[in-house]
C-alpha cells in the first residue's frame, strides 16, 4: 500500500501515556452540542412544512451536515429535485431563467401485464414569460388559480418560453421506441386540437429522432418551446431540430400537463409550481 505524503512537517507530539484524560464535563457538552444540532435541523423542517403560507416547491435533497456525516458517497447536490420512484435527478433552474415547476414519471404497460418506468421528466417555465399573465390573474388565489383551466389555456397556447426535460431512466430504450411512442401521443393531440390528422406536421417531428442517436440509461432530451412558437429539440444538449408550429408546441405541452396527462400528479405539481410564479 502506498504512503501519503504532505508537503510539510508535522509537529513532535507528547508521549500519548502522558495526555491528559477528557474531563467527563468536555464529553457531556460535545454531547449536547450535536444534540442540539439534530434538533435545530428537524424544528427547522417542521416549521418549514406547517406553514401553508410559503409557495409550492417541490422537495430538494439537501445537503448532510459534516458533522452528521460519516460516509465518502457523492450525495446530489443541493440545488437539484429528485424524481423518488427512479431517483432521476433535475436542476431547479435551467440556463436563461427558467423554473422547475414539477417532476413526473412516464411509464408504460408491457404486454399488458408489467409496468416498465420509461423516462422521469421536468416541466421548467420562463419565470418573465410567466408573469405576463399577471395582469389577467394576478387578483386570483394561487391555490384556486392551478384549478383555472382559463390559466393552464393560456400557458398551453401563448407564445411563453417551456421546456420539458426527459432523462431515460430505462436502459433498453431504443431512439426507434421513443419515435413511435410520440407517434401515437403527439398525433392523437394533433388531432385532439385541429380536427385533423396532420400527418405531414408529425412526420417532420417525428423524424428527426433518427437512429443514429443512441440514449443510453441518463440520456436527455429537451423539448423546448422557444420565442415565435418554435419547438426545438436536443438529445444530450446537441441540437438536432427546429420546427416552428403553434399546434406542435401545444401538442407536445398538453402530455405533460394538460388534462389528460401522461403523470396526473406531476400534473397538479407543476400547475400549482405555474401558479406560485405569479405571486413572487
Amino acid at each position: 500500500m502506498g504512503s501519503l505524503r504532505f508537503p510539510f512537517s508535522l509537529p513532535q507530539l507528547p508521549n500519548p501515556s502522558r495526555w491528559p484524560k477528557p474531563s467527563s464535563f468536555l464529553l457531556v457538552a460535545a454531547a449536547a452540542t450535536a444534540g442540539a444540532g439534530v434538533g435545530f435541523a428537524v424544528n427547522v423542517c417542521r416549521r418549514s412544512a406547517a406553514d401553508p403560507s410559503e409557495p409550492y416547491r417541490r422537495p430538494f435533497v439537501r445537503p448532510t451536515p459534516i458533522w452528521a456525516s460519516v460516509s465518502l458517497v457523492d450525495a446530489p447536490p443541493a440545488d437539484t429535485s429528485v424524481e423518488p420512484s427512479t431517483g432521476a435527478s433535475f436542476p431547479t433552474s435551467l440556463d436563461g431563467g427558467r423554473r422547475l415547476t414539477g417532476i413526473g414519471l412516464r411509464k408504460t404497460i408491457v404486454l399488458g401485464i408489467k409496468s416498465i418506468n420509461v423516462y422521469a421528466f421536468g416541466v421548467y417555465a420562463d419565470d418573465s414569460d410567466i408573469k405576463r399573465l399577471s395582469q389577467k390573474y394576478g387578483n386570483v388565489a394561487a391555490t384556486e388559480l392551478k384549478e383555472n383551466k382559463e390559466f393552464i389555456e393560456d400557458v398551453l397556447d401563448q407564445d411563453l418560453r417551456l421546456t420539458v426535460r426527459l432523462q431515460i431512466v430505462y436502459s433498453r430504450l431504443s431512439i426507434g421506441s421513443v419515435r413511435n411512442a410520440f407517434e401515437k401521443s403527439v398525433g392523437s393531440r394533433l388531432q385532439k386540437f385541429s380536427g385533423s390528422e396532420n400527418k405531414e406536421l408529425l412526420q417532420s417531428f417525428t423524424s428527426l429522432f433518427k437512429d443514429e442517436y443512441k440514449l443510453p440509461k441518463g440520456s436527455v432530451i429537451d423539448l423546448s418551446r422557444e420565442q415565435g412558437y418554435v419547438l426545438q429539440i436536443k438529445i444530450d444538449g446537441q441540437d438536432v431540430g427546429k420546427i416552428q408550429s403553434k399546434l406542435l408546441c401545444k401538442s407536445v405541452l398538453d402530455l405533460y400537463f394538460g388534462d389528460d396527462p401522461f403523470d396526473s400528479q406531476a400534473k397538479e405539481d407543476i400547475r400549482s409550481g405555474l401558479a406560485s410564479i405569479l405571486f413572487e
